[in-house]
């Protein structure tokens, strides 16, 4: 499912416009990333949670040349499915 999909979908639910709809779901992703970036955590009960996670640094491999070079240490955003996500994922919930 891409963007313009999940649109449709939220306004078929909803009965919003898509109009409506595509806005609701930008302001609800724009939430998500901004808190994240101002390192706060977001949890959605149900859902899961996104986070700011550091990722320390390595060493790693140019594929193409072989060469070991330094990656730098960072924040990558991460995201943990909640419980009944991942039940319905796994086909165990209705």
């Amino acid at each position: 499912m891409n963007k313009s999909e999940m649109i449709d979908a939220i306004a078929e639910r909803t009965e919003l416009s898509k109009v409506a709809s595509a806005k609701a779901l930008d302001a609800v992703i724009d939430t998500i990333v901004e808190a994240v970036a101002r390192s706060e955590a977001v949890t959605l009960v149900g859902f899961g949670s996104f986070k700011a996670s550091p990722r320390a640094a390595r060493e790693g491999k140019n594929p193409k040349t072989g060469a070991k070079i330094q990656i730098a240490e960072t924040i990558v955003p991460k995201f943990t499915a909640g419980a009944t996500f991942k039940a319905k994922v796994a086909g165990k919930a209705e």
